[in-house]
């Protein structure tokens, strides 16, 4: 790794949410590879701290802070925010990854159900943004970036709620976007769009049907017959964090393998 590549959010300063494995741990991991500080949150407190931890020790230095977080909780987001700003200096970076998902048709789908996903899935990244914008708008240039998913663009019926969770994740991120730049505000605000990624959330197809048989299911509808990487994630974020990504807003970032485009 170059000396260039290692400095690509150097003074960044990022929070993510869901950051106690899979997606989120990576993208922590990366931002702090390429210079930035992160505060990583979840509702799994012990997780997201060994995280953390793991973290500075590899920078030798504190560049990693962890917090207990229930996305859903609007007095949570105003509190943990302001950890992070004292933690930091202040918040330049926003990443909504904590989500979750449900099976069922709209008929299945009970109300309990629909209003836990899109809770965690749609109302925390209104809450995230809501309330770091007065934080971003202090340390411009600044960036917002919201992981939804490739089920915003291909529906499976069997996930109605995630899909239009992820769906509205999506035009959520453009409604910010143009917020900011009508204001002449340097926040952009972009959402990435994953297919299935090798995380803990898809391990039950490989134990359910073996390797072989999970993988020909998972990557039927991907051009590249090939899962993601948890890094293929991390590295469209870092993108979208750095100053390299200034001129672009109001995007969706497909990290898919080509599946949307069949």
């Amino acid at each position: 790794m170059t000396e260039v590549s290692a400095q690509r959010v150097a003074g960044k300063k990022a929070f993510i949410t869901g950051a106690a494995g899979g997606l989120g741990a990576a993208i922590a991991r990366m931002l702090a590879r390429h210079g930035a500080l992160v505060f990583l949150t979840d509702i799994d407190e012990e997780a997201v701290r060994q995280v953390a931890a793991a973290i500075n020790a590899g920078h030798g230095a504190a560049v990693a802070w962890a917090a207990m977080q229930n996305v859903r909780d609007e007095e949570r987001w105003q509190s943990v925010l302001a950890e992070a700003d004292a933690a930091m200096g202040g918040l330049s970076v926003l990443v909504n990854n904590a989500g979750i998902g449900a099976l069922g048709g709209v008929e299945s789908l009970t109300p309990k159900e629909w209003a836990r996903v899109m809770g965690v899935d749609v109302d925390a990244v209104y809450l995230g943004c809501k309330h770091a914008l007065p934080l971003l708008r202090q340390h411009q240039p600044a960036s917002i970036v919201n992981i939804s998913s490739l089920a915003a663009f291909k529906v499976d019926p069997d996930y109605t709620v995630y899909n239009t969770a992820k769906a509205a994740v999506a035009a959520l991120s453009k409604s910010v976007a143009i917020d900011c730049a009508r204001q002449g505000i340097d926040v952009r605000s972009n959402s990435v769009h994953p297919a299935f990624i090798r995380t803990g959330i898809v391990e039950p197809f490989f134990q359910q049907l073996g390797e072989h048989d999970a993988l020909r299911k998972l990557t039927r509808g991907i051009p590249l017959r090939r899962l993601g990487e948890v890094d293929d994630v991390a590295y469209a974020v870092l993108y979208l964090a750095s100053d390299e990504s200034r001129y672009i807003t109001a995007a969706e970032l497909r990290v898919d393998g080509g599946a949307s485009a069949v």
